[in-house]
């Protein structure tokens, strides 16, 4: 087997997870004894309140490849990511979580594309689970949104370090790590993962993330489709509430001279299309404002990525 020119960090957060830990690590020792990459994991304590800190600090002293970070307190998956990120010093990242629902075992799958040319692989869940419907629905709605033709957003996944060094991951982003990616111009390829019953603790999902992560779908939309251009976007609708002002003016004259009607609410409402029309063009030069410094900071931070390497 050809031996890959890179390492690789596995990035693991871990939030009350201590009977997991010690079996994710005997399992990826397994795997690293045969994988044909160098590799380390990355563990992220992000504010345990049982032993998982501990479990991680026994297993630093038992397995040379595992490194770990803290959070004084829970700050969730996406910051517990950056702080891998941060730390790892592998070329390649892999976000794999504690509850070894996916099994160390697999990640050769998910580094295989990226050997080959792909900048971002991400997995595809294969097997039953309690929120499959869920999750079906949402990368349905999901790849019509931003034309992706991968199955699985909500899965493990396997990418270059510098596609995270070309996006911005706000707070609950990590789901958009590929959307991300592609719309950067990045090659994303999927591998079918199996994914596995937990054998210990209780899932982290709640029923609020699925309004959250809807809400995050459109910002993610809206940050990647229509801030390029706000001007054109909110320019649009300004146009047509003018040109609706426009209609109902000239109803209401008609109304007036030849039917000698005076109707006071459509003048109230030729008001108010009119000032919501140059409300909207308003909103879209200070957009374009902001887009423009948006633009050029992210400019700056990729030059000076060029530069430190």
């Amino acid at each position: 087997m050809e031996n890959y020119n890179f390492i690789v960090s596995t990035i693991v957060p871990a939030f009350n997870e201590e009977g997991n830990i010690e079996e994710f690590c005997r399992q990826y020792d397994e795997m690293v004894k045969k994988a044909p990459f160098k590799s380390e994991v990355v563990f992220i304590d992000d504010g345990s309140s049982d032993n998982t800190l501990e479990v991680i600090k026994q297993c630093a002293e038992k397995y040379s490849f595992v490194r770990y970070a803290i959070h004084p307190r829970n700050r969730g998956l996406t910051a517990a990511l950056q702080t891998g990120f941060d730390t790892a010093e592998g070329e390649v990242f892999v976000f794999y979580p504690a509850d070894l629902q996916y099994k160390p075992e697999d990640i050769p799958s998910l580094i295989k594309p990226i050997a080959e040319g792909a900048d971002v692989c991400t997995g595809w869940k294969q097997g039953a689970y309690n929120k499959k419907f869920v999750s079906s629905v949402y990368n349905w709605i999901s790849r019509k949104i931003f034309n992706l033709k991968v199955h699985d957003l909500n899965s493990v996944k396997a990418f270059k370090r510098e596609v995270v060094e070309h996006i911005f991951l706000r707070e609950d982003w990590h789901r958009y790590i590929v959307v991300l990616a592609s719309n950067e111009g990045f090659r994303v390829e999927e591998a079918k993962i199996p994914l596995y019953d937990r054998v210990w603790g209780e899932s982290k999902f709640s029923i609020w993330r699925i309004p959250i992560g809807v809400l995050d779908m459109v910002a993610v939309k809206f940050q990647i489709s229509f801030l390029k251009k706000p001007l054109l976007f909110f320019g649009l609708i300004g146009s047509i509430s003018i040109f609706f002002s426009f209609l109902v003016g000239l109803w209401a004259i008609y109304l007036k001279y030849w039917l000698n009607e005076l109707q006071l609410p459509l003048l109230y409402l030729v008001i108010l299309l009119v000032g919501l029309g140059f409300g909207l063009f308003l909103m879209g030069f200070m957009a374009e404002g902001q887009t423009a410094i948006k633009e050029e900071l992210t400019d700056l931070r990729r030059r000076m990525i060029k530069r430190k390497k």
